[in-house]
């Protein structure tokens, strides 16, 4: 068996039966399919059973740990010479594993991972959301795309490794917010070699509402200091101007009291963010929801890092997470 495509899911059904039709149409055939449950309540047993005779998908159903530790536990009961990590609300291009297979023969590599795209069916929000967790203009390119402020570190929503290396380095930690980043740093510590595959790509469906964005990239930003307390080399500038955007932002709107003429500098940003995002996705609608979305996922991030900063740089006090209990939401 050549790849093990894991995916960890929870109460998501729908959105593994999206992505299981989409790995039907895989030109390149040389894959099993392992699910794991992480302790749903709403279980995908329906939908593992319509692909049961279509697909080489095994289903797995465990207590809640999280998805690090859920892909670890698809791992151990892989046969894949690679281990290919997925999200549940990934769709992939019938030639997703055809460009791996490509970019493997071309040059070998012990790990690699891809970008994320909005696939034409997904809503405004889901496209404007993952404008803001693309663009350079929010996150420096530093989630695969060609410009970039920082090395290619693969996501755990797109990340293959070679399955010795895995077991080598003991799979994903107990991190709960974070520790797809924490597996990468420990990639390149091990000296093995990592690369960016452009034409792997997957449609990454991602948060819902805006609501829902504001915790996943608080608790980014709260995992990025989490990091740094263990691999203190690891964080670099471009992790840092989210929190000096905040920062910024909050002066910004006190000297708005003095000279409202300050807000020009806020509208500034948002000319460049609705400009790009129109145009990338030929939509004013999606450009004017772009715009709260990038002020969200700036903010958001920067207000988790800032939290976290001061209360374990500055306080000193443990590692911990904001919305842990609400984790899957």
């Amino acid at each position: 068996m050549k790849y093990s495509l894991i995916i960890p899911v929870y109460n998501r059904p729908n959105e593994v039966d999206e992505l299981l039709q989409s790995l039907l149409d895989q030109r390149f055939k040389d894959f099993e399919v392992i699910v794991v449950e992480d302790g749903s309540s709403v279980p995908c047993t329906a939908v593992i059973e319509k692909y049961a005779r279509l697909l080489p998908v095994r289903y797995f159903t465990k207590p809640n740990s999280g998805p690090g530790q859920t892909r670890n536990y698809g791992a151990e009961r892989s046969n894949g010479e690679y281990l290919i990590v997925l999200d549940s609300d990934c769709i992939l291009p019938p030639g997703y594993l055809e460009a791996v297979e490509e970019e493997l023969n071309r040059e070998t590599a012990d790990a690699f991972g891809g970008p994320d795209r909005a696939h034409e069916s997904f809503s405004d929000v889901q496209k404007a959301i993952n404008y803001a967790m693309t663009s350079f203009f929010t996150t420096g390119g530093i989630r695969g795309g060609k410009k970039k402020m920082d090395k290619f570190y693969p996501r755990s929503f797109n990340m293959g490794i070679k399955a010795d290396v895995y077991r080598a380095l003991g799979g994903f930690s107990k991190m709960r917010f974070g520790e797809d980043i924490d597996f990468s740093i420990r990639i390149f510590k091990g000296g093995y070699r990592c690369r960016l595959f452009p034409g792997a790509w997957v449609w990454h469906k991602r948060r819902t509402d805006l609501k829902k964005f504001f915790k996943q990239v608080h608790n980014s930003g709260i995992a990025r200091i989490n990091l740094y307390k263990k691999y203190p080399e690891s964080l670099k500038l471009v992790h840092m101007l989210p929190a000096v955007f905040t920062v910024g932002v909050m002066l910004v709107l006190l000297a708005s009291l003095a000279c409202p003429w300050s807000l020009l500098l806020l509208a500034a940003f948002a000319l460049i963010i609705l400009l790009d995002a129109t145009v990338q996705n030929k939509s004013l609608k999606i450009g004017i929801i772009s715009v709260a979305a990038a002020f969200i996922q700036l903010t958001g991030y920067g207000t988790g890092f800032l939290r976290a900063w001061w209360k374990r740089c500055v306080l000193g006090k443990d590692e911990f997470s904001a919305f842990e209990k609400n984790f899957y939401k």
